[in-house]
Parts: C-alpha cells; sequence; structure tokens
C-alpha cells in the first residue's frame, strides 16, 4: 500500500512540475553590448531602461509576464558614470536605492555594475 501512495505523489509531481515548467512566462535575456539591446528592442518593450549609457556591457534582464515584475543588471564604463548618475534621482525612503522613471536602481560604483528592477505597482 506504501508503494502505491509513494507512486502516486512521484506521478503527481511529476504532473506538476511538467505543467509547471511548460507554462513558465519567465524570460531572460543577455545582449553583449547596448546595440544588441537596441536590435532586439528591448528598451521599447520596457524590459530595459532607456538610460543605458553607450558603454553598457554584459546587459541581462529577467522579466514575468504573469506578475510584470522585471529584474536586470549592467555594466559600464566609468567614462559613463557621471552623467548616468546625473539622471538618477534619491528614492526618498532609502539611503542607496535611485529612480528614474518607473524604475529602481542600485549603483555599485566600485564595480560599474547597476543592478535595476521595475517599481512595484501600490
Amino acid at each position: 500500500m506504501k508503494k502505491i501512495i509513494l507512486a502516486i505523489l512521484l506521478f503527481f509531481a511529476a504532473v506538476f512540475w511538467m505543467l509547471n515548467s511548460y507554462f513558465n512566462n519567465i524570460q531572460i535575456n543577455k545582449y553583449p553590448a547596448l546595440d544588441a539591446v537596441k536590435e532586439d528592442k528591448a528598451i521599447e518593450k520596457g524590459w530595459i531602461p532607456a538610460l543605458l549609457p553607450d558603454s553598457a556591457y554584459d546587459i541581462e534582464e529577467t522579466h514575468d509576464l504573469d506578475t510584470n515584475q522585471l529584474f536586470g543588471k549592467f555594466s559600464y564604463k566609468e567614462k559613463d558614470e557621471a552623467v548616468l548618475l546625473q539622471r538618477l534621482q534619491p528614492m526618498p525612503e532609502s539611503n542607496d536605492t535611485l529612480i528614474w522613471e518607473n524604475f529602481l536602481f542600485k549603483v555599485d560604483k566600485a564595480r560599474n555594475l547597476v543592478r535595476y528592477r521595475n517599481r512595484p505597482v501600490r
């Protein structure tokens, strides 16, 4: 009897896993540079913020079509740091989070790395 129950549980776990992976609406995109982002029209789709500097590279974005959440990151060359930071505004309730339009940013100046996400809807 225990073997039958175990077999049934394993069957339903396998079916759940297959359905979940088949209907998963999470998409991950990686771009070597800004030209590839523009070619894929990822900025127009709203997956990547339009303020990326020309030197942006190693660009990644992950978005979930079901929840409309997106996360991403990119690296940049130091020559573009001042212009990038001028466009970002500090978020009032946070010390290290910056904001631009509907995106939130965390800038790691030591590594020339920016992580971003879309603003949660309140």
